[in-house]
């Protein structure tokens, strides 16, 4: 089946022109490399110096990024989304803490989260990052198998904790659990804890979901090996599937170290190592579910093929598409436009708080090759049909 992601009338339907406009200014100032490297110098800096910017922040980059400063403040987004069937994973953006009681808020923020969820059939999903539930080096050390101090094991009895009440709730609640990857530093203690969380918790009904990155040349073959594992224990596996967003730092840990670095040499591998493991899912759906996101158009067109040939159903609940807000609304409202199951990640919380994430947003629109382009392209054609 195929699906006209140029149609941009679909696609920004939901966009007035002055929303439209103020995309068009966004990605116009992202596609120039050094305006976003003083833009985010000076932005820092007005945020370190306590400078009122926050509402210029709020009225340009955030909005168009972001949902809102808390769950309700999300709603509107939420619900309008939901009028043309596009579901949304709200994901709580605040980076960098490191601290018990920080760990503990995240924790909360979730759980909250899950039951808002509960009773909003637009938000059937939750989501959080590792690294939100506990301190990097202690992710670190258990994945350089060195041993941990007793103060140490007791913290990281309370990171599984942590995710185990995420998990309780979201199965009790009957909402999906998307567990974000990290640094490839840290993700095999991340991947043993998730894997024994889908082996208690994906039974009867599939609850919890890891990530792959598949910039990373290894994954596939880890994810034949835990396939295995998962169908001799009688456990269903989950997987978001993406390209990766640690690239530049991962290649440069490697080459400091002395080690192989763990991403796939080209762009070209990346590609089609994500579409041989989206096409490894497909031909195993009855025991790996897949949350397919990609802001990559020949990707999406794979799946929607793979889907067909397999004579899956548009709305297979074991099926999801998601890409982020504010990014690649001719893919996801296209596909939601022909039944999919499609769901927009909609970051959220305090302005400042969420700088880091939409500066690191930013920077990664300007170093990935033809992506700002091709919104801008798109933008484009939608302002010149509209006549503005």
């Amino acid at each position: 089946m195929s699906i006209d992601f140029n149609n941009t009338e679909i696609a920004f339907h939901l966009k007035s022109d002055s929303d439209l406009e103020r995309a068009y200014f966004l990605f116009k100032m992202i596609s120039i490399e050094p305006l976003v490297r003083i833009g985010t110098a000076a932005t820092n800096f007005a945020i370190k110096a306590h400078l009122p910017v926050e509402g210029l922040i709020r009225s340009t980059v955030f909005d168009h990024f972001c949902g809102g400063v808390n769950e309700q403040d999300c709603i509107p987004t939420i619900d309008k989304m939901y009028t043309s069937g596009v579901y949304s994973v709200l994901d709580y953006s605040v980076e960098g803490k490191g601290e018990e009681n920080q760990f503990d808020f995240a924790l909360e923020t979730i759980l909250n989260l899950i039951e808002f969820s509960k009773n909003k059939d637009a938000m059937p999903i939750a989501v959080f990052k590792p690294s939100a539930f506990g301190r990097f080096d202690l992710y670190q050390k258990i994945s350089d198998g060195k041993l941990l101090s007793t103060s140490e094991s007791k913290e990281w009895d309370r990171v599984i904790a942590r995710f185990n009440k995420v998990c309780e709730s979201g199965k009790l609640n009957n909402v999906k659990i998307l567990i974000d990857a990290e640094e490839s530093w840290i993700q095999n203690t991340v991947d043993d804890l998730v894997l024994e969380l889908m082996q208690t918790y994906n039974t009867d009904a599939m609850i919890v979901y890891s990530t792959l990155q598949t910039y990373r040349w290894d994954r596939l073959d880890y994810l034949k090996k835990i396939h295995t594992k998962a169908k001799e224990l009688n456990f269903k596996l989950g997987f978001k599937i993406v390209r990766g967003a640690y690239m530049e730092k991962e290649r440069l840990r490697a080459t400091e170290m002395g080690y192989q670095s763990p991403i796939c040499e080209t762009k070209a591998l990346t590609d089609t190592l994500f579409n041989d493991t989206l096409t490894y899912m497909f031909s195993n759906l009855d025991t790996i579910q897949v949350f397919i996101g990609t802001h990559n158009e020949e990707s999406s067109h794979l799946a929607v093929d793979l889907m067909a040939e397999s004579n899956i159903s548009n709305n297979d609940p074991r099926v999801w598409f998601g890409q982020l807000y504010g990014m690649s609304d001719h893919i996801s409202y296209n596909l939601a436009n022909h039944g999919y199951n499609v769901a927009k990640y909609v970051p959220f919380g305090p302005v400042r708080d969420v700088m880091p994430y939409l500066i690191r947003r930013a920077e990664e629109n300007t170093s990935v090759a033809g992506q700002t382009t091709r919104e801008l392209s798109l933008i484009k054609k939608e302002r010149k049909r509209r006549k503005i």
